[in-house]
């Protein structure tokens, strides 16, 4: 049987392919863009013939059918590694429940500790060869689908082929079914229009790092803005090593400033690990040379990111205390994001040579009511901590950038109350004496 008959005997309508699916069982979607839409729907469908149905997501944009058809959660019980904003609201409505993780753990989870009997995912059409490619979805995909009982495909004509380090493609040979079907055009995320403040906590940022500096920019709006603002600086011959690949690497190549010709391990090309922004992005990585994709648990190892030199982590959170506890993922109890790869970078650009690692953040916000909160907070009192105090390095507000690296709890919270809105200040102040953790001479 060749690759072709192989695929056509495996070929499968949704509804037929996610019979598979039983009872009790764990289903994966892995990630993003990936995610497996007919797929889903099929089996949203036979939600009253399942029970207990556990399924897990990751960054997934789109509404999710099993967790919106079972408000119960009787027949499907769906959970994420890292919230997009989607799946914030599902979490808020008491839908979906987060795996906490490190990013570069996530494989290893699968590979020792869970269970996986059916993997779905979304992939570009077969090759030539008889491959799959697994695109936006590489950092996590291959191990996630090696530990499948069975491995269900999902071809959307829109994905981007993305070039491999390697596990990026499986065979059609190590596939159980394969399904069909029109896709609406992948989800987009532009870059947001910088405001104020990003503007200034980039132009903070910018004169700490070289020109041939190694980037990384996290998840969320504020990297990727700042990114797209050092397209607009003298840097030059900058390199790519990052979890996620968003639209500021494609504004940096656009300008002339990502050449990845210095880069250490991977010259002349960029890596990453996922991939999700605008359409002009998935152009770019589409079948591009100069960008590799590859499992997060070498991409994100700090071992890998240390043989960078000068590897420049950007980063941003939601708040800080004054004893330089950062978190990235919660307000209080409700989770907001997660803990993605922010602590694999900030390990890891510590050990570079030359490295900096900058967690950003606006310095105050407005709520709904428009009463404006400080970011930097005294002491927290439930947030989750992404960032433990002894790995905080570098922190950024548009009222300027310290480095907690080695400092004492006094200094700490003189600095962070140096760069807290002016609004709050004295009163971070009487904090930080309550928890003498303030020193007079500080004033």
């Amino acid at each position: 049987m060749d690759i072709y008959e192989e695929y056509q005997a495996k070929l499968r309508t949704p509804a037929e392919a996610v019979q598979a699916v039983r009872s009790g069982d764990w289903v994966d979607y892995t990630t993003t863009m990936c995610f497996p839409i007919l797929l889903d729907a099929a089996l949203a469908a036979r939600r009253d013939e399942l029970t207990d149905v556990k399924i897990r997501g990751n960054l997934i944009f789109s509404p999710i059918q099993v967790a919106e058809c079972d408000p119960s959660r009787e027949h499907f019980f769906y959970n994420t590694w890292h919230c997009s904003a989607y799946e914030r609201k599902l979490c808020d409505k008491g839908l979906c429940n987060y795996i906490p993780m490190i990013f570069r753990n996530v494989v290893s989870y699968y590979r020792h500790f869970l269970t996986v009997n059916v993997a779905m995912m979304s992939v570009p059409p077969m090759d030539k060869h008889g491959y799959f490619n697994l695109s936006c979805a590489t950092g996590v995909a291959r191990g996630i689908l090696e530990k499948a009982d069975l491995v269900i495909l999902e071809v959307n004509e829109h994905l981007p082929r993305i070039y491999g380090g390697f596990d990026e493609s499986i065979h059609i040979s190590e596939v159980d079914c394969v399904v069909e079907g029109e896709h609406a055009p992948l989800l987009q995320f532009p870059i947001a229009k910088p405001t104020e403040e990003d503007v200034k906590i980039a132009e903070l940022i910018v004169p700490q790092i070289p020109s041939g500096a190694t980037l990384q920019l996290g998840i969320g709006g504020m990297p990727n803005v700042v990114g797209s603002l050092l397209a607009q600086s003298d840097l030059k011959d900058l390199g790519m090593h990052t979890e996620l690949c968003g639209d500021a690497y494609y504004e940096l190549f656009r300008a002339g400033k990502l050449t990845n010709t210095r880069c250490a391990i991977h010259r002349n090309k960029g890596m990453a690990g996922i991939v999700f922004g605008s359409q002009s992005l998935y152009d770019w990585v589409n079948e591009n040379p100069g960008v590799v994709v590859a499992p997060l648990e070498y991409v994100n190892a700090p071992e890998t990111i240390a043989r960078m030199d000068d590897m420049i982590s950007i980063n941003s959170c939601i708040s800080v205390d004054l004893y330089g506890q950062v978190c990235a993922e919660s307000v209080g109890l409700r989770q907001i994001s997660g803990t993605g790869g922010q602590l694999d970078y900030l390990t890891g650009a510590a050990m570079s040579r030359g490295g900096k690692a900058f967690i950003c953040m606006t310095s105050s916000y407005m709520d709904k009511a428009g009463v404006r909160h400080s970011r930097i907070l005294p002491h927290f009192g439930g947030d989750i901590v992404t960032d433990p105090r002894s790995q905080a390095y570098y922190i950024v507000t548009e009222y300027g950038a310290v480095n907690l690296a080695g400092r004492s709890t006094w200094e700490r919270a003189q600095m962070l109350v140096s760069i807290a809105h002016p609004d709050f200040r004295e009163d971070l102040i009487a904090a930080a004496e309550q928890q003498k953790i303030w020193r007079r001479s500080n004033r």
